[in-house]
């Protein structure tokens, strides 16, 4: 598994634009996350590109049964940074992965962008098992792979 360039991501899931349509779908999640900037909040569902629905469900229902509500949301994997959000990457030209809806981040405050894999929350011990999830399932993490920007699972196949 690799990631994909732009010219890779266009050919196998389409040109993205604002609406995500035709391409994106909904998913119900088999538990509530909460949004990472009002954790008040409960996210039920999310929108995602469709060829990538099954194995991001696959994801959180495995998730769900390894982990267990109550750890999931001590360890913040709960924490919902968003799926499809249709914008150009952080202080770059080409259009971001979750344009297309093929990238979710999960607790964004402690997996920052620029904070190091080994500081970063999903670098510690206690998150093997999901990166090995998220890896099972076709995701890769861009802390493992870039060591950097923890948050950003990102399908690869």
């Amino acid at each position: 598994m690799k990631l994909k360039t732009t010219e890779e991501l266009i050919e196998e899931f389409g040109k993205p634009n604002e609406q995500g349509s035709p391409y994106l779908t909904t998913i119900n999640l088999p538990y509530p996350m909460r949004l990472a900037w009002d954790t008040k909040t409960s996210v039920t569902k999310l929108r995602c590109h469709k060829k990538i629905a099954e194995p991001l469900t696959n994801v959180f229902n495995e998730l769900l049964s390894t982990y267990g509500l109550d750890a999931i949301k001590r360890l913040d994997i709960d924490l919902f940074g968003g799926c499809f959000v249709y914008r150009k990457m952080r202080g770059g030209s080409q259009l971001s992965r979750h344009s297309w809806g093929i990238a979710i981040d999960l607790s964004p405050e402690k997996n920052g962008l620029k904070t190091p894999f080994a500081q970063s929350q999903f670098g510690q011990a206690g998150y093997k098992h999901l990166h090995d999830i998220f890896n099972k399932h076709g995701f890769l993490n861009y802390g493992v792979v870039k060591g950097y920007d923890a948050m950003h699972f990102e399908y690869a196949l």
